[in-house]
């Protein structure tokens, strides 16, 4: 999916692969039929994808999620399975957010939080996308940035997403009507994952020293997901 991403938006990505010669080349290729139209986004301009990227991750995976008011009574936002089908064991979305050591202050950002995920080691992904949580997840994304090339996402803190799969954050506990249907997969990302897709990770370490791979945590499908379904999780579920 994010390679189709990435080929899908290929204006957008010139200047990347202007800094990667070695990868520009694997896209020379590449038709694509696109418009070069921009719009100004806080002072920059940013081209826009020819395909919007709910309808890539459909077109790629045969379904489409969206965040909308939950099912469940007083839950607020849940996920929903708007298209398509979700086939068991299929990642379904990402858990995006700043990821802390278990050692690291993470106090002010905990207060009033409901997004804050602890793995099995003990680290924690602060999946906050408001107040100092979205602050930090942006100050650390700018410190890592190399040019062109972005090592993270950082559009699920806004409405103009370029990973669609990173709306884990908001999908709410099973009750004993909703019983889950999704669980969680926690795993470090490859050394081998390819550079010009780094972009679409929505998940950014707090501390610059930290010499580890980045922690991503992913929902898998339980089961066989219809379309117009919510997401439900065990949050006390997780594969090992």
């Amino acid at each position: 999916m994010f390679k189709a991403l990435f080929v899908n938006d290929l204006t957008r990505q010139m200047p990347l692969l202007s800094f990667l010669p070695e990868i520009q080349s694997k896209y020379l290729d590449v038709q694509i039929a696109q418009p070069e139209t921009s719009e100004a986004i806080g002072g920059n301009q940013q081209s826009q994808m020819s395909f919007h990227a709910e309808d890539v991750l459909f077109n790629t995976l045969g379904f489409s999620i969206t965040r909308r008011h939950s099912s469940l009574v007083s839950a607020g936002t849940g996920v929903f399975v708007t298209r398509g089908c979700v086939p068991k064991r299929t990642v379904v979305a990402m858990y995006p957010g700043t990821v802390y050591e278990n050692y690291e202050p993470i106090f002010f950002q905990s207060l009033g939080n409901p997004f804050i995920f602890r793995c099995i080691d003990g680290v924690l992904i602060d999946g906050n996308d408001k107040g100092i949580s979205k602050a930090v997840y942006r100050s650390c994304s700018k410190r890592d940035q190399l040019g062109p090339l972005k090592m993270n996402d950082v559009s699920w803190l806004g409405d103009a997403v370029w990973n669609p799969l990173a709306v884990g954050q908001y999908v709410n506990n099973c009750s004993a009507d909703k019983a889950a249907n999704v669980c969680y997969q926690e795993f470090d990302i490859p050394e081998c994952f390819p550079i010009q897709f780094k972009q679409y990770l929505p998940n950014v370490s707090y501390s610059y020293e930290v010499q580890r791979r980045l922690r991503v945590v992913v929902l898998v499908a339980l089961r066989d997901i219809a379309p117009g379904e919510e997401l439900f999780s065990n949050y006390y579920t997780i594969i090992s």
